[in-house]
């Protein structure tokens, strides 16, 4: 039976394979072996199973090796990146350090002129109380002096009639002249000395109300420059306040919630900007030391207003050259025939990978692919506003992770429901879609 069936295969492989006889030759004589098509076949089956297990063997070795490569290729470049990244944050962080110094050096020079317009006045106030104390004295001595200039007038005029009364009881002529030449000599003695230290009172009170005038002429002079020191600071923190309200306000935000909210955030006390206290005999505050705090109020507003604008989205997405904005915030044509909708944001069209970056600081709540977006980024940032950024070619991003006005999130791409390549930039308040370009625009003449 077995017979048969081999005979048959043989029978039927013999058209693809003749049987073949390999002739061996030794001394002994000459030999063959026949090689059957059945047998052929399975040589031929096992040496076409072997080399096709040595071509797949050494394409997945050279597949692996490739993608070894690849992989560190791939590693380098994210280090790189990385790398690259860390030198940015280290210099953005250093400006920020050096923004922070500067400001506190404005802060603290501030303070040393109010504190020395503080002292002048408090030493100016003292002279005038040590003048007034000076008049006071000098008018009391002139009060003095004529009150004894009366009283000897008055002894004079008793003396007279003492003597006139004497006369009268039986002196000679002679003695009432030479007692009245001896009184008189003692009376015109004592008023020569009454009046020259009358005179001498009156100089020194000259003297003291000359001084006097010549200190309140200082201390009006030196109210007027502080007045003036004051206005200056005023006018200043005014001009830095001013075009950062009316931003808020642009851009449709209430200046008021925003600065509430950052000083909930920011509400540790101390530092540079302490008010200034009542003096410590108990009195309050004078008007220079309440205009002072006043401007040290504003100039905490206005620190309070800059963290504010960088936590909200004042800033454009694309800073690179060769850019134009195509279709803006609200209804159009849509680009694929399907009628009119709504555009909820603002799209930038410029070469494929322009870099895209973060409009404030903020954190990345999605990285990753939406239907219709493409490749899209979203950034939770402060007060409940969010922006997106679509259609990108790549994300350089992850979930979670903090980003600063300026860090480059992503590259321009065509990916998603998109024509060409552009950027669809969005800024959303509390989940609703609001106009970007009332951002940009209210920061163009601050930033």
């Amino acid at each position: 039976m077995l017979t048969r069936i081999a005979f048959r295969i043989n029978s039927a492989l013999e058209r693809y394979f003749p049987e073949q006889r390999l002739f061996l030759k030794s001394d002994h004589g000459t030999h063959f072996i026949r090689l059957r098509p059945l047998t052929q076949t399975f040589v031929v089956t096992v040496g076409a199973l072997g080399l096709a297990w040595t071509i797949v063997a050494t394409a997945l070795i050279m597949m692996q090796t490739i993608g070894a490569g690849s992989a560190r290729e791939q590693s380098q470049r994210q280090s790189q990146m990385f790398e690259q990244r860390l030198a940015l944050l280290s210099s953005d962080r250093d400006l920020r350090a050096q923004e922070a110094v500067q400001a506190q050096e404005r802060f603290n020079f501030a303070l040393d002129q109010v504190s020395a317009m503080q002292e002048m006045l408090l030493a100016s106030e003292d002279r005038r109380r040590e003048l007034e104390t000076g008049i006071d004295v000098v008018q009391n001595t002139l009060r003095s002096v004529i009150r004894e200039r009366d009283e000897a007038r008055a002894e004079i005029e008793r003396l007279g009639l003492v003597m006139s009364e004497q006369g009268s009881g039986g002196a000679t002529e002679m003695g009432r002249i030479r007692d009245t030449e001896l009184t008189l000599g003692y009376l015109t003695s004592a008023l020569g000395r009454t009046a020259e230290e009358r005179d001498a009172k009156e100089a020194i009170a000259e003297a003291t109300r000359a001084e006097l005038i010549a200190a309140e002429q200082d201390r009006r002079t030196e109210k007027l420059r502080n007045d003036a020191i004051f206005a200056k600071l005023e006018e200043a923190v005014e001009v830095s306040i001013g075009p950062l309200d009316k931003m808020f306000r642009d851009a449709g935000l209430n200046p008021s919630d925003l600065i509430a909210t950052v000083r909930r955030g920011y509400s540790g006390s101390g530092g540079p900007l302490s008010p200034i206290s009542a003096s410590t005999m108990g009195g309050a505050l004078t008007p220079e030391e309440a205009r002072a705090n006043a401007i040290l109020k504003a100039m905490e507003e206005m620190d309070l207003y800059r963290i504010a604008a960088f936590m909200a989205p004042f800033d454009s997405p694309i800073k690179a050259g060769g850019i134009r904005m195509t279709s803006g915030f609200g209804t159009r044509n849509d680009p694929f025939g399907a009628g009119r909708r709504r555009h909820e944001g603002q799209d930038y069209a410029g070469p494929y990978g322009t870099p895209i970056l973060s409009t404030a600081d903020g954190v990345v709540t999605f990285a990753g692919w939406q239907s219709g977006y493409g490749r899209l980024v979203k950034i939770q940032h402060a007060f409940g506003i969010e922006t997106r950024y679509a259609h990108m070619s790549q994300i350089r991003v992850q979930v979670g992770q903090k980003v600063s006005r300026g860090d480059r999130i992503g590259d321009m791409g065509n990916s998603g429901r998109s024509t060409g390549t552009h950027l669809h930039y969005e800024v959303r308040i509390g989940g609703t879609a609001v106009n970007p370009m009332n951002f940009i625009r209210a920061a163009r003449n601050v930033f």
